[in-house]
């Protein structure tokens, strides 16, 4: 059987199906309405999904970094992640928390801190899902499990995290936090909540409500795909309510590309173009506002 393309309807499919309905039963009728038979449609929807397989670009025992699972004080009770840092290196560096996606603190995530610490820091990964158990290896279960987290129980962690990071004695008491998709959205409510974090990066990340915005303290970068209908709806309101208030951003929007552009680990949707351009301005955001 010939693999069918894989078009936008069907990423905006299963788009709807992560991040609204976390309905598999429909995304899979939609999938197959589009791909024109249920055979079709089993065989795109794992290159839509992400594949675990396909996490490590840095492997855990990559002898340039060391990291570790932690346990730090949350707002509320103990939070747990993964910390990692440049291996050999005992001076003090910046911080910064990566926040994981609506997956939860997964392979893919961890790897992403490890990337960042080869470029000089200090990073701090939470397992926002910590207060329910932790994350699970089901990605679907992990989906639900974040869904039904309460948003303001879970910025207060966040806005925790970055106090512990700032009061580090191997940390230079500047913090920045970089985000993704549901990390995104959360990286922009704890700039809201966190007068000390000194940078916020978030990628294609839902924005706060704009009376909120005044409230932000730290440097935005915020990064977003050309295609992301859903992500891209809230930009004019946030862009204006930024420039209102006389606040420090940056806004890049890579045409083309689709929502989630930077997850290697998904065929369907990652684009190495943007996602390495993204990159580069990332790590000169941080490097210029945690210095």
């Amino acid at each position: 059987m010939r693999k069918p393309k894989i078009t936008k309807a069907m990423i905006d499919a299963y788009d709807e199906y992560t991040h609204l309905t976390l309905d598999r039963r429909r995304f899979m009728e939609t999938l197959t309405r589009l791909t024109g038979s249920g055979a079709a449609a089993a065989a795109i929807a794992p290159l839509l999904a992400a594949d675990p397989a396909r996490a490590a670009i840095v492997a855990a025992t990559d002898e340039r970094i060391k990291g570790e699972d932690i346990a730090y004080p949350g707002a509320d009770g103990e939070m747990k992640g993964y910390l990692v840092r440049p291996a050999g290196q005992d001076g003090k560096l910046p911080a910064v928390m990566v926040i994981h996606e609506n997956r939860g603190l997964n392979e893919h995530i961890r790897d992403v801190a490890r990337r960042l610490a080869l470029e000089g820091f200090m990073v701090l990964a939470p397992d926002f899902l910590t207060p329910s158990g932790g994350t699970p290896a089901d990605e679907e279960k992990a989906r639900q499990m974040i869904s039904a987290l309460d948003p303001a129980k879970t910025t207060a962690n966040s806005v925790a995290t970055v106090t512990y990071l700032r009061g580090r004695p191997d940390g230079r008491g500047k913090v920045g936090a970089v985000g993704f998709c549901w990390g995104g959205g959360l990286t922009n409510r704890t700039a809201v909540n966190a007068p000390d974090l000194a940078a916020g990066v978030a990628y294609y990340g839902m924005q706060p409500d704009a009376t909120d915005v005044a409230k932000i303290h730290a440097a935005l970068l915020l990064h977003y795909a050309g295609l992301d209908e859903r992500t891209n709806a809230g930009i004019p309101a946030f862009q204006e309510a930024l420039e209102k208030n006389g606040k420090d951003f940056q806004i890049y929007i890579y045409e083309g590309a689709n929502h989630a552009f930077n997850n290697d680990t998904s065929a369907a949707r990652y684009d190495k173009k943007a996602a390495e351009l993204a990159w580069g301005r990332t790590v000169a955001f941080l490097n210029k506002h945690l210095s």
